[in-house]
């Protein structure tokens, strides 16, 4: 298994009457933040209604990111992908690993919104079926086929696409997966990634992450490709502080918000957050598991259980969030790039293992330099009485 990667996934959440254009801003400032700290992605969704989660066009925010960015690779988390003339969007994205210089990832989904599919005609089992044929025709189309296809909502003649991938073979393409096996079952035929969005959110979503795998590897071998665990990302909900009081505190300034979003406005059933008041929703996520609210001790023990109940996978990706204004925000993605990134990448028991050996050492080393120092002292002093 290759080292635990993190990153974000930004839906992402605002609290409805804001000013847009500065919540924008502040989503691009968080791409520069999670970048100098060494965050290895962030995946942006889709969304067009309800809002509170304002980015309509992911691609277009990752050509603005990736102006501003130098090393974080950027994700479409997700395209709603039966939403859209599926030619359009191979080229769109090639189009995007040209600009990124192959820093661009796709990831799909049938639209998470019924108030989004509503506006153009479709409801969830539409947008479930046609996520199947268009993206069987993306990845058609990203091999350099020539496609000729009828889907429900577009017809497709002889349609190719005019550039090859700046990525060899092609970039990275994902799937979601919420609960159910929708998502692991199109993985596992395509060989391609997952995105377990419901990880921690639902407890359906937690006690299926082994099943999961289990459809992808079913799938993967009745289709003869093969399933990466690195390509297996886990969607959770963190915020960290110096201390749990401190963390607690932090989240008073916008978890309400949060809360009744999923509780009152959007229709996402597989979301039921529980709380009427401040305390009971801070509670509702330390003690039913969704989500951290603690201390970078906390968040590693989120990420073993999640590892172990898994059977392992290959990112960590944060649930972006407002619960905490924007500089305790921006603290508790430091803390975490600070203690819980080394932790899973191999970086903090190299420099703990060093301590310990010059530990171990210490005194004699010490009473070295103490004896070396006193040598050098009477060395002079000979000198010094010589040239007398």
């Amino acid at each position: 298994m290759s080292r635990l990667r993190f990153g974000v996934f930004l839906a992402p959440f605002h609290t409805a009457g804001q000013n847009p254009t500065l919540a924008i801003d502040r989503d691009l400032a968080l791409m520069e933040h999670l970048d100098r700290l060494g965050y290895d992605e962030a995946w942006i969704g889709e969304h067009h209604s309800a809002g509170t989660e304002l980015i309509a066009s992911p691609e277009i925010f990752i050509a603005a990111a990736a102006q501003r960015t130098r090393h974080i690779r950027l994700g479409t988390g997700v395209t709603s992908l039966s939403y859209h003339n599926p030619l359009w969007v191979a080229d769109r994205m090639v189009l995007l690993d040209h600009l990124t210089r192959g820093r661009v990832m796709l990831g799909v989904g049938p639209g998470s919104l019924p108030t989004d599919s509503a506006m153009i005609g479709l409801d969830p089992t539409d947008t479930r079926e046609l996520l199947d044929d268009n993206l069987d025709i993306v990845l058609r189309l990203l091999r350099g086929e020539s496609v000729t296809a009828q889907t429900r909502t577009h017809t497709l003649v002889d349609a190719r696409l005019q550039l090859r991938p700046y990525t060899h073979p092609r970039f990275e393409v994902a799937v979601a997966a919420v609960a159910s096996p929708t998502g692991p079952r199109l993985a596992g035929r395509h060989g391609l990634g997952l995105l377990s969005i419901g990880a921690t959110l639902t407890a359906d979503g937690f006690d299926a992450l082994a099943h999961h795998w289990n459809v992808m590897e079913e799938r993967a071998a009745t289709y003869g490709t093969t399933v990466d665990r690195a390509a297996w990302r886990l969607v959770g909900i963190m915020h960290v502080a110096e201390t749990r009081e401190q963390a607690m505190r932090d989240v008073e300034y916008g978890i309400e918000p949060w809360f009744r979003y999923f509780q009152k406005v959007a229709a996402f059933p597989q979301m039921g957050v529980q709380g009427g008041d401040l305390k009971e929703m801070i509670d509702f996520v330390r003690g039913s598991g969704i989500g951290v609210i603690g201390t970078v001790e906390d968040a590693k023990a989120q990420v073993r259980r999640l590892l172990d109940q898994s059977g392992g996978f290959g990112a960590m990706l944060l649930m972006a969030h407002e619960w905490a204004d924007p500089a305790a925000t921006n603290r508790s993605y430091e803390l975490i790039a600070q203690h819980v990134l080394p932790e899973f990448q191999d970086q903090a028991r190299p420099t703990l293992d060093a301590a310990a050996r010059a530990s171990a050492v210490r005194e004699d080393y010490a009473q070295a330099q103490l004896t070396a120092v006193a040598r050098m002292t009477d060395k002079y002093r000979t000198e010094a009485n010589i040239k007398d």
